[in-house]
């Protein structure tokens, strides 16, 4: 049977620390208090999980802040002229610094995949890609940015909150450059989001 002041200490430090598991807790126990318990004995006495929340798992949004200088986002949208024209943006989640833009009328994975190319340096120290579940980012492409260092994160389906960042800076586009005009062609989508990249980047140098 095992003591009540340990069952109390395997609860206190399952809620304490949610990403760990049975045997992270049995390994603790034994290297930190010399405490020797099997991980069977460990999961008996851990908490309930929450419901809608894998045991172990770090919430979304945990992730992004603990990893947010590894990660950049990028995400399309459009911009309404006569015509359709695509706009691909690709930022920085610590610094929130817009790393790469371009437009096109005809979005395709190779297109893209040469904008990450651009985008991407032999020195940057990024680890993860986040992007959504649209049909553009395919597996042959997912592979081609793994081939860049990058793990992909995809985000879950119909849920832009989980590229807020990104989402927020469409937005910002939006309202303070593309509301302004009705562009009439992808060369001139890009000279004035040029313009207003480069006084974006400027206060991202700010808020650094």
């Amino acid at each position: 049977m095992i003591p009540a002041d340990l069952r109390r200490l395997i609860r206190r430090m399952a809620s304490e620390n949610p990403t760990w598991g049975q045997e992270r807790i049995a390994d603790e126990l034994l290297l930190k208090l010399g405490i020797r318990i099997s991980p069977r004995s460990v999961r008996k006495y851990m908490p309930e999980p929450v419901s809608g929340r894998p045991r172990g798992d770090q919430r979304w949004s945990t992730f992004l802040r603990n990893h947010a200088q590894a990660i950049v986002a990028c995400d399309f949208f459009v911009a309404v002229t006569a015509t359709f024209i695509y706009v691909f943006v690709v930022m920085h989640h610590s610094s929130r610094r817009l790393l790469h833009f371009n437009v096109t009328k005809h979005p395709t994975a190779d297109w893209t995949l040469q904008q990450l190319r651009q985008t991407f340096g032999p020195d940057d120290a990024f680890r993860f890609l986040l992007h959504d579940r649209d049909s553009i980012f395919s597996e042959g492409l997912d592979r081609s940015i793994a081939a860049f260092g990058l793990r992909v994160l995809k985000s879950p389906p119909r849920s832009p909150k989980a590229n807020a960042l990104c989402e927020r800076l469409i937005g910002t586009i939006r309202r303070e450059c593309l509301d302004w005009l009705i562009p009439l062609s992808e060369h001139h989508l890009r000279l004035p989001l040029k313009t207003w990249a480069v006084h974006y980047t400027d206060r991202a140098h700010i808020w650094d």
